[in-house]
């Protein structure tokens, strides 16, 4: 019974998906509505064997204009979006905002990220000044060279939580709070947002996983049960 026992537990470890060793996280995490702030993506690599190559960002809505930060090895592109109704800035209306940025390695020694180092994607932007109060998130997909990709879209609880700042007031501070990288503080309010098709598979996927996960528990439980049997009737 004790061999049955290790074995089980054996195969149960091997069922469960590798937890986050750190998340994706966005620098400083505290701004002030209609603050002018460079945001920094920090990116672990945390595949082991494998390296990430390109990184996908979900903007929150009402983003008009982001500047990316010229990163060695790394290519960045903005997908901009038509909207059908423009928005109304200081600046007269728009009708353009930046949905998404994306960057890709070149995949040699410094336009890929390794296991068990960082990256910093610095981006320049201007927080709209209707978010106060408000906890943004920037759903985010990081691609391995192994095919094993991290969906970065989750809930705070979750084990890939979704990059979050939280809107303060205007004229208040920039900071960054220590402990809160991925996740809203008491009080905000998460903003809403569409999801893009990549990041819906990603949700997908970790359906399956969970799905796979419950299947290998109840085959586990059942062979345990049918060695116990065979044994007391012998």
């Amino acid at each position: 019974m004790k061999r049955l026992a290790s074995l089980i537990a054996a195969l149960a470890a091997l069922a469960l998906p590798a937890a986050a060793a750190a998340h994706i996280s966005l620098h400083p995490n505290e701004i002030p509505a209609g603050a002018f702030v460079t945001l920094n993506l920090r990116v672990p690599g945390e595949q082991p064997g494998a390296y990430a190559y390109k990184i996908v960002m979900q903007m929150p809505p009402g983003f008009t204009e982001v500047d990316v930060e010229n990163v060695p090895g790394w290519t960045a592109q903005e997908t901009i979006t038509n909207l059908k109704k423009p928005l109304q800035t200081a600046d007269g209306p728009v009708d353009q905002v930046v949905s998404q940025v994306s960057w890709s390695g070149d995949r040699s020694t410094i336009g890929r990220l390794e296991n068990g180092y960082f990256t910093q994607f610095p981006l320049d932007i201007t927080i709209p000044s209707n978010l106060a109060g408000k906890s943004l998130t920037f759903k985010t997909v990081e691609y391995y060279s192994n095919g094993r990709n991290a969906y970065w879209i989750g809930s705070p609880s979750a084990t890939y939580p979704a990059p979050t700042v939280n809107i303060t007031k205007a004229g208040g501070v920039i900071e960054d709070v220590a402990g809160k990288e991925a996740g809203p503080l008491p009080g905000f309010v998460p903003s809403g947002q569409a999801t893009a098709t990549a990041l819906r598979t990603g949700s997908g996927s970790n359906t399956l996983a969970i799905i796979a996960i419950v299947a290998a528990a109840l085959a586990l439980a059942a062979a345990a049960a049918t060695l116990l049997t065979r044994r007391r009737a012998a």
